[in-house]
């Protein structure tokens, strides 16, 4: 099979690995792709929002199968542009996106269909969403732009300050453009963050195995959140009873939703939730594959992917058994000096030779430049993984690997998958 997968982010870089090792797999193309993904597929010059490019490519090259990475396509409509062509793609259509593409839109969803989450208010201005702050007076509270703003969009605001400074942002200086014309201010949830995913073809839903992400640029969970500096799996906070309340308080509920209100919906969706004592409610829904939770879920997945895809693609999913490793996978993301902040780019990577089959490094945001050299382009670079039956040794051995890749401002957390242990304590 010929395999398109867009995106140029470790997610795409790690679906390309996963879907390698499949005897289906013919040949692997990248739209844009990076610095890795051009050493086991062919990158595209064309970027992940054009849309009639891709589907131009994807028509003339006789792609058997479309995997979408990002948000941004999916919210604009590519699985909707690519079904009417006659194009097998997986993601979900225009319309289901929205549970992405919109905040105000999927938590008033999760209200009609009863899935818990966070209580809510939405505004169109700064004056009535300033006069609710005041009104409520209670911190922290969750401020968060409606649309899509490249995960900068939330603000967690510990004071008046903050989230002062949040609503103006989105409606006095327009940081966010049209994707912060509205805003939704949530009620905090207490707990601790872990992620699940879940294949759907619309018919059934399959949930994968659990993961926890870290989002806050410094050990310890300090600092600014980021897109993710790290992840570990399994997460032994998600409990095999909190799994199941997860699939029957909120991945079903979410099925017949959809199914209720005619939104197609075939592709991955993301969990993100919060847990305490036991208790689940919906941060947020994704519709596609997260960063870096897919670098440590895929490796531990035995069923062939392609097989799984082909299947949501043609609404067979329930005919597919998912098996899993027991090893534990863990991800440690290095980034830029100053990320998620400015941050310089263009900066020579060296010690990416030396992978293994269980330790490799999963590109992000780099590129080759014209001499042959690997060099920095994003915030978050690339992401060691390793696999191991011991998450200990796992994270000692990712660490090892950390130490050799070297570039001039290389940041990363010490303490990834540290938070395992903690949970197996509890």
């Amino acid at each position: 099979m010929n395999i398109l997968i867009i995106g140029s982010g470790g997610r795409e870089h790690a679906l390309g690995v996963a879907l390698k090792k499949s005897p289906q797999c013919e040949q692997l193309y990248f739209a844009p792709g990076n610095a890795g993904t051009s050493t086991i597929g062919k990158n595209l010059s064309i970027s992940d929002i054009d849309i009639d490019a891709l589907l131009d490519f994807a028509t003339q090259n006789k792609i058997d199968l479309t995997m979408v990475g990002p948000e941004a396509p999916l919210v604009s409509g590519i699985v909707d542009i690519f079904t009417e062509a006659g194009l097998a793609i997986v993601g979900p259509s225009k319309a289901a996106a929205q549970l992405e593409g919109s905040k105000d839109w999927a938590k008033a969803f999760m209200v009609r269909h009863n899935i818990p989450t966070a209580k809510y208010e939405t505004f169109l201005d700064y004056d009535t969403s300033i006069a609710y702050i005041n009104k409520r007076d209670t911190y922290p509270i969750v401020i968060k732009a409606d649309g899509l703003a490249a995960g900068k969009g939330v603000t967690v605001a510990l004071n008046f300050e903050m989230a002062d400074d949040a609503l103006t942002d989105c409606f006095i200086d327009q940081k966010f453009s049209e994707a912060g014309a509205k805003v939704v201010i949530e009620d905090f949830l207490k707990g601790e963050e872990a992620s699940i995913f879940a294949f759907t073809d619309g018919h059934v839903i399959k949930p994968m195995t659990p993961a926890q992400d870290h989002k806050a640029v410094f050990d310890g969970d300090k600092g600014p959140n980021t897109g993710g500096m790290g992840s570990y799996s399994p997460a032994p906070l998600v409990t095999p009873a909190i799994e199941d309340n997860v699939y029957n308080d909120v991945f079903l509920p979410l099925l017949r939703g959809l199914q209720a209100e005619g939104i197609v919906y075939k592709g991955i969706v993301y969990a993100g939730l919060m847990i305490d004592k036991g208790e689940v409610s919906i941060v947020e829904f994704n519709v596609r594959f997260g960063d870096p939770e897919t670098q440590v879920v895929l490796p531990r997945l035995k069923t062939d992917l392609v097989t799984i895809l082909n299947a949501v693609s043609n609404e067979t999913l329930d005919s597919v058994n998912l098996e899993w490793s027991d090893d534990s996978g863990v991800c440690v993301v290095l980034a830029s000096g100053g990320y998620p902040g400015s941050y310089k780019k263009g900066q020579v990577m060296t010690g990416l030779e030396g992978d293994t089959q269980t330790c490799y490094v999963i590109h992000a945001g780099s590129e080759v430049n014209d001499k042959d050299e690997t060099i920095t382009k994003g915030g978050r670079v690339c992401g060691v993984v390793s696999i191991h039956s011991d998450l200990k040794i796992a994270i000692e051995t990712a660490y090892q690997r950390v130490d050799q890749v070297q570039f001039n401002g290389k940041y990363n957390r010490t303490d990834i998958g540290f938070k395992a242990f903690k949970s197996i304590k509890s």
